[in-house]
C-alpha cells in the first residue's frame, strides 16, 4: 500500500509539472481563422487559419561598459595618480519576444475544365522591416487542396484569390484581403 501510495504521489506530481511548464516558459499561443475569400467569378474559395506563437528567446549582445582604472606616473620624483575610464566590451543577454506565424489554407476549385481551369491563391507578406515577399499556391483539380506557410517578424499577411491555367493567374482576382495583422 505505501508503494502504490508513492507512485500515485509522483505521478500526480509529473502531471502538475507537465500541465505548468507552458506558462513558465512564457510561449503564448493564439489562433485566427480568415476567410472564405472568393475569386470575382466565384469559382475558387480560399479559407483557413493562422496561428501565432509569442516566444521568449535569449539574444546575446555587446554592451561597451566604461570601467575607472587607476593609472600612476612619477614625474620629478613625486608619484602622481588619477583615474582613467576605460572602454571594455561586455557580453549581455537580453530577452526578447518573437512570433512565430503558421498560415494554413483550403484552397478549392469549383471550375476544374476549360480555359482557366486553376484555382489561385496568392500570399504577400510584409515584414516589420517593410519587406514585401510573395507566395503562390494552384489547385488545377477538383479536391480541395491544403497548403501552408510559416515565418518570423511578419507585420502583415494579405491573400489574392484568382483564376488562371497551369503556369500563372490569369484574371478574376479578388483583391488583396487581410489574412493577419499584427497589433
Amino acid at each position: 500500500m505505501r508503494i502504490a501510495t508513492r507512485i500515485l504521489i509522483g505521478v500526480a506530481a509529473a502531471s502538475v509539472v507537465a500541465v505548468g511548464a507552458p506558462t513558465a516558459a512564457g510561449a503564448a499561443t493564439s489562433y485566427d481563422s480568415w476567410g472564405p475569400y472568393y475569386s470575382s467569378d466565384h469559382k475558387a474559395k480560399a479559407q483557413g487559419h493562422v496561428k501565432v506563437d509569442r516566444k521568449r528567446v535569449k539574444h546575446w549582445t555587446w554592451k561597451t561598459v566604461h570601467t575607472p582604472k587607476r593609472v600612476c606616473k612619477w614625474s620629478h620624483g613625486e608619484r602622481k595618480c588619477w583615474v582613467v575610464k576605460k572602454k571594455d566590451r561586455k557580453r549581455v543577454l537580453t530577452w526578447r519576444h518573437v512570433h512565430q506565424i503558421d498560415v494554413r489554407s483550403r484552397l478549392s476549385n469549383h471550375r476544374a475544365w476549360g480555359k482557366d481551369k486553376c484555382a489561385w491563391e496568392t500570399f504577400k507578406i510584409v515584414t516589420t522591416g517593410g519587406h514585401t515577399s510573395f507566395k503562390r499556391f494552384k489547385n488545377c483539380d477538383k479536391h480541395t487542396r491544403t497548403f501552408s506557410f510559416s515565418g518570423s517578424h511578419i507585420a502583415h499577411v494579405y491573400v489574392n484569390v484568382s483564376r488562371g491555367n497551369e503556369w500563372s493567374p490569369k484574371g478574376s482576382n479578388s483583391g488583396w484581403q487581410d489574412v493577419y495583422h499584427a497589433v
